[in-house]
């Protein structure tokens, strides 16, 4: 007898029928024999819903009252869904997070699940009932309701597998796996039958939206095996596993974009030690991410140019900030671009290929895609370019490395 997590998103509880679709096909999986935990995920559109209800009181409503504000929803579909599986004759119940519980540490709107207790839904598990337990939240020490952060029942669902022992961890959702890149800009896209966990985490951090970046990274330091599905039609999905599982016939496993962008280049800086340690540690300080970095050196090596990208929504923030230790810097000027997109190339394969990237800048050359910014790990390659090519550019990858 197996024990399976299997996680459901807004899409697949959007509304009743698909609820109820939902609890047949969780029903289906206990009668094969197994042993059923389900994740939910708030109905789609309701979390979006409830940010604006908080954003129409105050633009920095509290962060503790807005992780039991964004709970809800995942309250409402959880307990539809085990209300359904009820109605089929099935034994179900349903937990929120601060019932079994789920214990997280205290930060608010993107916690992290330090703790789960097991012991009663082992217990209702065992006998032959199914668990419906809300995802994306937890409690924390001073019993207040926690949230996980965006896509936050994905992690719910990995870290649950992991406590729980699970044999499995299913992720249903409105698509039949992971495609080699988004079909809905590039209609050769193909299922991807099995990926690696760091492959996965690549793309996930780069833009592809099945999976929660921090989800990915869970299961991969558990070694726990994650099947992306479909729920609105049968299929074999995507497999998420380690990378000695897989044979490689492909050097490029998926390409990734994200137009979420803005260039910010600071122009004129002295050419000194530590430099780019007094560019960035303001922006640091006020919980700006950075991506990109690229420093250039005048001819004379007396003055430097330092251009970074950042998420499009923190441009603001970062010129400000930048303006505000103007005269610690002492640069000429500070210009921006935020009609940017990056686009990147993943796959385990480029590691024993050499001559990929050469390919990536030959293909876009000749595509006539100017390349803004680049950066390297091992398995990926992204570039910047403006954001007007991203569907140009991704054809364009897509076809040069045989993914067509």
């Amino acid at each position: 007898m197996k024990k399976l997590v299997l996680k459901f998103g807004g899409t697949s509880v959007g509304n009743i029928e698909k609820i109820q679709n939902v609890a047949k096909i969780i029903k289906k999986k206990q009668d094969q024999g197994n042993q059923i935990i389900a994740v939910v995920s708030a109905m789609s559109g309701v979390t979006n819903d409830l940010v604006k209800k908080s954003k129409s009181i105050s633009t920095k409503f509290d962060s503790k009252e807005l992780d039991v504000l964004l709970s809800s929803g995942e309250q409402v579909s959880c307990s539809l869904l085990s209300g359904a599986l009820i109605e089929l004759g099935v034994k179900a119940r349903s937990w929120l997070g601060w019932q079994i519980p789920i214990i997280t540490n205290e930060n608010y709107t993107s916690s992290q699940i330090l703790k789960i207790q097991t012991e009663e839904i082992l217990n209702f598990i065992s006998a032959k009932g199914i668990a419906v337990i809300a995802g994306f939240q937890g409690v924390n020490k001073d019993v207040r309701i926690t949230t996980l952060g965006r896509g936050g029942s994905d992690l719910s669902a990995v870290v649950i597998a992991k406590f729980f022992e699970a044999d499995s961890c299913e992720i249903y959702t409105d698509v039949d796996g992971v495609s080699t890149t988004d079909p809905l800009i590039n209609d050769k896209a193909k299922k991807i039958d099995k990926i690696s966990y760091e492959e996965m985490l690549e793309m996930a951090s780069l833009g592809a939206k099945v999976m929660q970046p921090n989800a990915v990274q869970a299961a991969m330091t558990d070694n726990i095996p994650i099947h992306v599905k479909s729920t609105f039609k049968e299929g074999s999905g995507t497999k998420i596993i380690s990378e000695n599982e897989i044979e490689y016939k492909k050097v490029i496993t998926g390409i990734a974009y994200s137009k979420n962008n803005a260039k910010v280049s600071i122009v004129g800086v002295v050419d000194k030690p530590g430099v780019a340690a007094d560019v960035f540690e303001p922006i640091g300080k006020n919980n700006i991410n950075i991506d990109m970095v690229i420093q250039n050196t005048s001819l004379d090596g007396k003055k430097a140019n330092i251009t970074f990208t950042i998420k499009r929504e923190d441009l603001e923030k970062t010129l400000d900030t930048i303006e505000k230790n103007k005269e610690k810097l002492n640069y000429n000027k500070v210009t921006h671009d935020d009609k940017l997109a990056k686009i990147s190339i993943i796959g385990a394969g480029m590691i024993a290929n050499p001559g990929v990237t050469y390919k990536m800048f030959r293909s876009l050359a000749d595509a006539k895609i100017n390349i803004l910014a680049i950066s390297t790990s091992e398995i990926k390659i992204s570039v910047l370019i403006k954001e007007d090519l991203t569907q140009k550019a991704v054809k364009t990858l897509h076809q040069t490395f045989g993914l067509n």
